[in-house]
């Protein structure tokens, strides 16, 4: 029945109420995985539930020929939290970093016709659109969809030497994951963002950060890259925007605000009021500095704990991560996908990332007792897995 691109586990889910998921049996699960974290603030949270049945009743869409009240108060909402000037709200992560891509390849047109060259990172993620393939440092999501769109490259992240050997006049964009999700959850280091900032200031190149799975309150900062040196041109921002409606930002500053003209891009659904009012509650809620205080105080919390297991499980090699954007790589003895299909035999719900790392993300409201009940199951995984 449906297009055969999933390994689905054999579960079917049916409900949620915070950060249990219900399956068609009945059975409940923890869920650490947040629809990969999408789903901020649970499954059925009130304010949610109540601005989708309230906006149901109003107005779903009316296309971007015009304005609409909803995309006005979310525009407003986030480009305020985040300190950008100009934001555009397209339907995915995808979507945009499409556009990034796009006001990267005019800027660069702008100033020589030979500026075209976007630098991205190995084992970076971006997605699985054509365009985004080609700054998608895995092979394995590369290779059969040959060729990719021309002049972008590859360098190692954090590699300053290989960064400054590959900058000259043709770059028009550094493009990266301050941390990179599906390639194992790796921060960027401060000699990269250094270097990066020095370099693009030299080479007029644009930098774009993909917050797309570590941005919007993961960390405990509204962005990951508050808490760097850094400010990039532009961010892309998806996921946790909506808490589980399609909904993706492309919000931009500077240099990239005026580069795209009337005509230069669109969507038909992007922006809608529909999406745009579930995503303004969803930022009222995860921006304020409370909520922010609350992830990084859960975040540390869980931290330690996970740190306990690995005391006492050497299955764990490492842990990795910021704030609630946390995860532990795993001895080559076990891989990352047995793992999880472990835990979800106890009714936790994991997910995997590249370097064999299992990814712990629960939604930005857990609790302690949250936390505890996971660990729980953890020990019991380590356990079985480790005899």
């Amino acid at each position: 029945m449906l297009l055969n691109v999933y390994n689905r586990f054999p579960v079917n889910f049916v409900k949620g109420k915070g950060l249990i998921l219900t399956d068609d049996q009945g059975k409940e699960y923890l869920d650490f995985v947040s629809g990969i974290a999408v789903n901020a603030l649970g499954h059925a949270h009130p304010k949610m539930v109540e601005t989708i049945q309230k906006q149901a009743e109003t107005l779903l869409h009316v296309s971007n020929l015009y304005y609409n009240e909803a995309q006005n108060k979310a525009a407003e909402k986030l480009l305020s939290a985040t300190g950008y000037e100009r934001v555009f709200f397209c339907n995915s992560g995808a979507e945009a970093n499409e556009l990034a891509l796009k006001i990267a390849r005019k800027y660069g047109k702008q100033i020589s016709a030979t500026k075209n060259s976007i630098v991205y990172m190995k084992n970076s993620f971006h997605g699985r659109t054509t365009g985004t393939l080609a700054v998608t440092g895995q092979e394995k999501y590369q290779k059969d969809y040959r060729p990719l769109i021309p002049n972008t490259v590859e360098i190692p992240f954090n590699d300053v030497e290989a960064l400054t050997e590959i900058m000259n006049e043709d770059v028009c964009a550094i493009i990266l994951e301050p941390i990179q999700g599906e390639g194992g959850l790796t921060s960027v280091t401060p000699a990269f963002i250094s270097a990066i900032q020095t370099l693009s200031q030299k080479y007029q190149a644009l930098v774009i950060f993909d917050e797309i799975q570590c941005g919007l309150g993961r960390t405990g900062s509204v962005l990951y890259s508050d808490q760097l040196p850094l400010k990039a041109d532009i961010v892309t921002l998806a996921k946790a925007l909506g808490g589980g409606v399609p909904i993706g930002a492309c919000i931009t500053k500077g240099l990239a605000n005026d580069v795209l003209v009337p005509g230069d891009h669109g969507s038909t659904y992007g922006g809608n009021p529909f999406v745009c009012s579930v995503a303004n509650t969803v930022l009222t809620e995860i921006t304020t500095p409370e909520f922010l205080a609350n992830v990084q105080v859960m975040g540390e919390y869980a931290r330690e704990q996970l740190s306990a297991l690995q005391q006492e499980f050497p299955l764990i090699e490492e842990l990795r991560g910021e704030g609630l954007l946390l995860g532990f790589k795993l001895q080559d003895s076990v891989t990352a996908g047995d793992f999880v299909k472990a835990a979800l035999a106890k009714q936790l719900l994991l997910v995997s990332a590249g370097g064999n790392v299992v990814r712990y993300f629960p939604a930005l409201i857990v609790t302690k007792a949250e936390i505890n009940q996971s660990i729980v199951i953890l020990k019991k995984v380590l356990s079985e897995l480790s005899s």
